[in-house]
């Protein structure tokens, strides 16, 4: 086992591995820009390391001051947590060069799921259910025009180096489609420095279903469930619980299954997300994530399983912890995202914390960093927290919600709380009745 490891990250995420890390006699160590000096993950790590300004490119995303962090305090291994550079196969490959262990993925397989493309076709190749589209991209508009007039419309174009919603653009019809092409690609060059697109049919009322996978990269893996994060603004999940609402056990098992088999066959090492767009009892595949993420809590919380402490002893060399049929579902589980924004324009409001407390009591988790007189960097994403409930059904986990939400206090900047509230008045939400549209449609009416 390693005895100190080192969080590529900030904020609540890099205090969750922290946490993790602890639990099994692990030695951390925190790095950190010059805005982060006096950040909770930077205290209560064992030890920090200033990696640079706070600009993300030259500090968080700078490879040369992680690795020189790992090599001064003698990290054995570096924790990615989610976003910066949890799915860089470039900084993967550097830092197995420098014999430090990365928890996480290979870098052959990140870049084999960071292709969108190339994801599908091996995907497709495994088994796995994908959603109709174009065989890899499509060079010109003539080609698109075939292709949408072959599948019908609605289309969806999309970049293949894609995410977050970048570089895809929607045509409804034969009229939309040249400038929903043209757009897409001048969006996929500007974000990912890379104008290939490909073509997929739009389904019109899917919901987005997310599976969770763990492989030990020797060949067996698991899944545990689904996870429904259908509720979106901007193609940004807000809102998610697990088990998915409309999901049967009889589904659950079997794309379960599926997922599983197929990170398995790949030898996949650590967590992974299949995501899915789920319409009319059929899953479609549409990417996968390899790493952990944002909404893990959720399925801590039905399966009692801790997945980060998992990647860490995977990483070791360990066995899995757990098997298949030992994995069984209890309960369930609601997350939502905190963020510093301001309502209803969602513009980010950091600024310095006057009174923070969390809510508790049976059920109740929230993953943040904040703390009285924490001031909330401008430099970074919005996300401040994570507030978790867990109960015997779903009914049970919102009221639980709603109780929580009414006993968080978070003051001195605006957040997205006011959000959750009015969402749970909604009957949509407490029947589980909605779709990847139905959150923005809602906004339009609803939050002006």
């Amino acid at each position: 086992m390693f005895e100190k490891i080192l969080i590529a990250n900030r904020g609540e995420i890099a205090l969750r591995v922290i946490r993790a890390a602890r639990e099994m006699g692990i030695g951390t160590v925190a790095v950190h820009s010059t805005a982060d000096a006096d950040a909770m993950h930077v205290r209560m790590a064992d030890e920090s390391v200033c990696i640079g300004p706070p600009p993300a490119g030259q500090s968080y995303l700078s490879f040369p001051a992680i690795i020189s962090a790992c090599e001064v305090t003698g990290a054995q291994a570096i924790h990615p947590g989610y976003g910066f550079l949890s799915e860089n196969a470039n900084f993967v490959q550097i830092v197995e060069d420098h014999q430090i262990t990365f928890i996480g993925p290979s870098a052959e397989h990140i870049r084999m799921m960071g292709d969108k493309i190339t994801a599908k076709e091996t995907m497709k190749a495994l088994g796995v259910p994908c959603v109709p589209g174009s065989e890899g991209g499509v060079a010109n508009l003539e080609a698109a025009r075939e292709i949408a007039d072959s599948m019908g419309y609605p289309v969806i174009i999309k970049a293949t180096a894609g995410g977050g919603g970048r570089g895809m653009k929607l045509a409804r019809t034969e009229g939309d489609l040249a400038s929903a092409w043209q757009t897409a690609r001048a969006e996929a060059k500007a974000a990912f420095g890379n104008d290939e697109v490909y073509i997929e049919k739009y389904l019109d009322t899917p919901r987005h279903i997310e599976v969770q996978v763990f492989g030990d990269g020797k060949g067996r893996a698991v899944h545990l469930g689904e996870r429904d994060c259908s509720l979106q603004r901007r193609h940004q999940k807000v809102f998610e619980e697990a088990p998915g609402p409309v999901i049967t056990p009889e589904q659950r098992a079997h794309i379960g299954a599926i997922c599983a088999n197929a990170v398995a066959r790949i030898g996949y090492a650590g967590a992974g997300t299949i995501e899915f767009l789920y319409e009319n009892d059929e899953f479609y595949f549409i990417e996968m994530n390899t790493r952990l993420q944002v909404e893990h809590p959720v399925t801590e919380a039905v399966f009692g399983v801790d997945l980060v402490r998992e990647q860490i002893r995977v990483a070791a060399g360990l066995p899995m912890d757990f098997e298949q049929d030992k994995l069984t579902l209890n309960g369930h589980a609601i997350e939502v995202r905190l963020n510093a924004e301001k309502l209803p324009t969602f513009r980010p409001s950091p600024g310095r914390i006057t009174q923070y407390h969390a809510p508790g009591g049976l059920g109740v988790r929230i993953d943040s960093a904040l703390y009285d007189g924490y001031r909330i960097p401008p430099y970074y994403d919005s996300l401040i927290g994570k507030l978790i409930v867990h109960g015997p059904d779903r009914p049970a986990a919102l009221a639980r919600l709603s109780r929580a939400l009414g006993e968080l206090i978070i003051d001195g900047v605006d957040t997205t709380v006011p959000l959750f509230d009015a969402l749970l008045r909604e009957p949509a939400i407490q029947s589980g009745d909605y779709t990847i549209h139905w959150l923005e449609k809602w906004l339009e009416t609803n939050l002006q």
